[in-house]
């Protein structure tokens, strides 16, 4: 009996439990919990920064499935619509949330729609070989020459309608220029090019929201007119001046330090990078310090703090002020106009805007005593910052700036360094605790900022620093305590010439910062590169990442979820088989060996791409030639033995369509080909850069434009010429 007893309440037990574990049961626990999560949320106002998560969910909305340009008008009416509603929800928190959120997303995209509206400017339609007028409006000296944006006044006989606002050209002869200049000369310009692999950069989407219509090089003799045919415009006189002062302080800098340390303080201080050489570059990003050259937030933060504790220590040295003057606000006030004329000096780069924007919103929160870091202020930018350009939530600059601050602001508790204090020692023993806090408390920093960007780091470059954080806890003091303090001497020592002796001893500490860099290079591995992950990963990696960033209940940890997930897609990316140029002049192809073979000539800057998504760096010694290439074609067997062939004269179609699987080339090949697959000028025309992956069930053809997409700054290109008039394009023209 008593057996009977157990084994009957064991299976009462077990029903409670299956009860409990029912569909509807589950969903209910999960409304309570979510329920009361989301109220406390509500009570500690964490809320908010989801308003601009959706906003930029309305922008991404925008760029991915809009065909076309449509009309602000309907998501502003829908944005109006659901704020009513809103107003109507205000007794139910869960409503009021998805009203808001819904109305923030419709807002994201009407400031999408109306910022691509409001840029819209001509783009060259083909190679153009012709005269060009126009006034310099920057100008940026390289090693070998400079590199101009021109503002056009003609271009040939293009109309008006057809001719580009701006063109980009790179600039090698001897005449002296100037911003400001109106100049003549002979130019080649083609189209801004578009992505070289479907979900690479395009450069051609990001021409077109600064203007520029065209990119290439001034030929022959450069004449500059003296007395131009009309005045240049009000805005072009101001910017040019800027630009002028920005290059003649840059010369300053470097001829008071010389070398790459020259080079790279100027940059520091004017944002000109263009006379740091490529090996340089390549130390810094293997030592993960690159972002110290690129005008951004840790500029803006240091120079606003600079001028902050110079302000207010030269405040504090009066009794009177001291006491009676709210000097804190005093500096705070200070430190907003220096911050915002150090970033207009810079040149107002797209990611010093934003930084500025949160610096400034940072400082602003101390003179209405609120507290200068939070999340709150960080959302607060982002909509700011997103609403001038909605364009910037798709590139690496923004997306790591944001990332890198809402990861140390969540994590702000654990980096206060409360652990090693030392409470009651002595000197000896507070300086000693002082030290350790501040390399504990910039190693950590580090290692927050660096995983918070991991993710858009990879995706957009392809390379992982692993020693990132050892580079940045040895250079960062320098930087801190030296470089920027000297950047903010110098420049007031500027106006009166009693500034050399700064930047002698900011080049001092460049030439160690370098030394550094250069050692760290020097480590195996210092530099990974990883194989492309596709936008699905990215999506993943950012909501785990803003799961486990903004809730400030234990609903953060339900980021784990979407992180880990993305995490394995990002591990396990799908791999091309075959890259195809954006116009037929080359591909790659993976042969037997697991190797890319390569047919054609394709680009330097294309190839190198297709390396990098590939997880090989640019020199990388396995990179194979195709099997067989003469005057009319190139041949390759690929690795699930298909035959990819690319023809390079319309003489080899008739071998090709017979006898290749797969047939590339610059020209439209015969209607009749045979080929499994052809990718010829009218399939690139309407596609763009392609990729071709060999699946079990077919291949899986990947492109970087949808067909009959009508996007402005990918305009559909005419015919192309015949290649033998068509000059292939200097990737070093174009290349970010």
């Amino acid at each position: 009996m008593a057996r009977g007893e157990a084994s009957t309440g064991l299976v009462v037990r077990g029903a409670g439990l299956a009860a409990l574990l029912a569909p509807r049961h589950l969903a209910l626990g999960l409304g309570t919990w979510m329920t009361a999560r989301l109220a406390e949320e509500a009570a500690q106002r964490r809320l908010f920064p989801w308003l601009a998560v959706a906003f930029g969910a309305g922008i991404l909305v925008f760029f991915a499935g809009a065909d076309g340009l449509p009309s602000p008008v309907s998501p502003l009416l829908a944005a109006c619509l659901c704020g009513a509603a809103a107003a109507g929800f205000r007794a139910r928190p869960v409503a009021l949330a998805v009203a808001l959120g819904l109305a923030a997303l419709f807002l994201g995209f009407a400031a999408a729609t109306l910022r691509v509206a409001s840029v819209a400017a001509p783009v060259l339609a083909r190679t153009t070989i012709a005269p060009l007028a126009g006034f310099v409006e920057a100008l940026e000296e390289r090693e070998e020459g400079a590199r101009l944006v021109l503002l056009v006044r003609s271009l040939g006989d293009l109309a008006p309608a057809q001719r580009p606002m701006r063109v980009r050209v790179s600039y090698r002869g001897s005449a002296p220029l100037r911003p400001g200049d109106s100049i003549t000369a002979k130019a080649r310009l083609l189209p801004p090019p578009e992505a070289a692999r479907p979900g690479g950069y395009d450069f051609a989407r990001d021409a077109y929201f600064r203007g520029i219509g065209a990119v290439g090089s001034l030929l022959g003799p450069v004449t500059v007119l003296r007395d131009a045919p009309e005045p240049p415009p009000l805005r072009l006189r101001i910017a040019a001046a800027i630009d002028d002062a920005r290059n003649g302080l840059t010369r300053r800098i470097t001829d008071a330090n010389g070398g790459q340390a020259g080079a790279v303080a100027a940059a520091l201080v004017t944002g000109k990078r263009g006379l740091i050489d490529a090996t340089t570059n390549d130390t810094l990003r293997a030592a993960g310090i690159y972002h110290v050259v690129s005008i951004s937030g840790l500029h803006m933060v240091l120079a606003a703090g600079v001028v902050f504790w110079i302000a207010r220590a030269l405040l504090a040295l009066g009794p009177g002020l001291a006491v009676s003057w709210p000097i804190k606000k005093i500096a705070a006030a200070l430190a907003m106009v220096g911050v915002t004329a150090y970033c207009v000096f810079s040149g107002w780069d797209i990611a010093a805007e934003r930084a500025l924007v949160m610096t400034l919103i940072m400082l602003g929160a101390i003179l209405v005593d609120r507290p200068a870091l939070s999340l709150r202020n960080l959302a607060l930018a982002a909509l700011i910052a997103l609403a001038r350009e909605p364009e910037g939530l798709l590139g690496p600059s923004f997306q790591m700036s944001f990332a890198a601050v809402a990861g140390l602001i969540a994590c702000a508790r654990l980096l206060d360094g409360r652990l090693l204090r030392a409470e009651g020692a002595g000197p000896l023993g507070r300086a000693l605790a002082w030290g350790a806090a501040a390399l504990a408390g910039t190693l950590a920093t580090t290692l927050v900022a660096q995983a918070a960007t991991a993710p858009f780091a990879t995706y957009h470059f392809q390379t992982l620093q692993p020693f990132g954080v050892v580079g940045n806890a040895l250079t960062l003091p320098l930087v801190s305590a030296v470089v920027m303090p000297a950047a903010v001497l110098g420049i007031l020592a500027y106006p009166f010439a009693l500034d050399r002796p700064v930047w002698w001893a900011m080049g001092l500490a460049v030439r160690g910062m370098l030394d550094i860099a250069a050692w760290i290079r020097g480590f195996d591995h210092a530099t990974l590169v990883l194989p492309a992950f596709g936008a699905g990963a990215l999506t993943l990696l950012t909501l785990g990442l803003l799961l486990l960033t903004l809730p400030a209940s234990r609903l953060r940890w339900l980021g784990l979820v979407p992180a880990l997930a993305g995490l394995a897609a990002a591990a396990r990316p799908e791999r091309p088989d075959l890259y195809v140029d954006r116009d037929g002049a080359g591909a790659a192809v993976r042969v037997a060996d697991g190797r890319l073979a390569t047919l054609g000539r394709p680009p330097a800057f294309g190839l190198e791409q297709w390396l990098k998504a590939d997880g090989r760096s640019r020199d990388d010694p396995g990179l194979a030639r195709a099997e067989r290439c003469d005057a009319v074609g190139c041949v390759a067997t690929a690795r699930n033995g298909w035959r990819v062939a690319l023809a390079r004269d319309k003489r080899a179609f008739e071998a090709d369509c017979a006898r290749a699987d797969i047939v590339i080339a610059r020209t439209t090949a015969p209607a009749a080909c045979a080929a499994r697959l052809v990718i010829d000028r009218a399939f690139l025309a309407a596609h763009g850069a392609t990729t071709v992956r060999f699946a079990p069930e077919g291949p899986v053809v990947t492109t970087a434009r949808r067909p009959g997409e009508h996007a402005p700054w990918r305009l559909p290109p005419p015919p192309a010429p015949p290649p033998a008039a068509s000059p292939e394009p200097d990737p070093t023209e174009w290349a970010p």
